[in-house]
């Protein structure tokens, strides 16, 4: 290979590999013209949503579907590095050990409710034996207890022009407040949600972190699942 030969194929890597032009990394890390497809974490939190519905109706057919749903998600179990801080010193009180609602939990409430309905009863089994068929990836989780009064800092990547999903689903027991900021400190605007369910989606305009902030803004303990897709 002569040396002109090898200037042109190097040239042509480095083409491959930089961007033409710096990409302006500054106000909002957020594409508000793109969107994206849903997936698992906005499939996982409508099973949250199901499944308290069907707690509260007792109803063997909400839970059971909201079961499927969840079982229909491929789950990456993960440990992330985060900080928490103690907003204010407040006295603990003693709460139930309570975990956020996982698909074991959900076909458990689903059999309860079933009775000795052989029809209900014949479908958990099947979702316990072979889970859901269709399932869909991208969802890692992690459970991390809260103490009331503190709040965690989680840095989380996302790629630029990537559809992005964020969900934090707590065990009930206290109210969660959660707000999202890009690594300039603007807020992500996500749609509201009360007490302690989360669920945000969005696409940045760069490769970056996003500082996830949760507050437990209640005296008990509790106990959330933190996806990203």
């Amino acid at each position: 290979m002569t040396l002109r030969t090898t200037s042109i194929v190097l040239s042509a890597l480095l083409a491959l590999t930089l961007p033409a032009t710096a990409q302006d990394h500054t106000g909002v890390n957020l594409d508000k013209a793109a969107t994206g497809q849903p997936g698992g974490v906005a499939q996982y939190d409508m099973a949250m949503a199901l499944y308290a519905l069907g707690v509260t109706h007792k109803d063997a057919l909400l839970a059971l579907t909201a079961a499927k749903l969840a079982a229909g998600v491929q789950i990456t179990e993960v440990t992330r590095d985060g900080v928490q801080t103690q907003a204010e010193v407040m006295p603990e009180e003693e709460g139930s050990a309570t975990r956020p609602a996982d698909l074991a939990i959900m076909l458990a409430a689903a059999r309860d409710f079933a009775g000795e309905d052989e029809t209900f009863l014949g479908v958990i089994e099947g979702i316990e034996r072979d889970g859901s068929p269709g399932r869909i990836g991208g969802a890692a989780r992690e459970l991390n207890p809260l103490p009331g009064g503190a709040a965690d800092r989680w840095k989380i990547p996302f790629y630029g022009s990537s559809y992005a999903e964020i969900g934090v689903f707590g065990d009930g027991d206290t109210p969660l407040a959660v707000i999202i900021t890009d690594e300039n400190g603007n807020e992500v605007t996500c749609p509201s949600r009360t007490f302690n369910t989360f669920y945000c989606a969005f696409v940045p305009r760069w490769n970056g972190y996003f500082e996830v902030l949760v507050t437990n803004e209640g005296r008990l303990r509790n106990s959330y699942f933190l996806l990203t897709n």
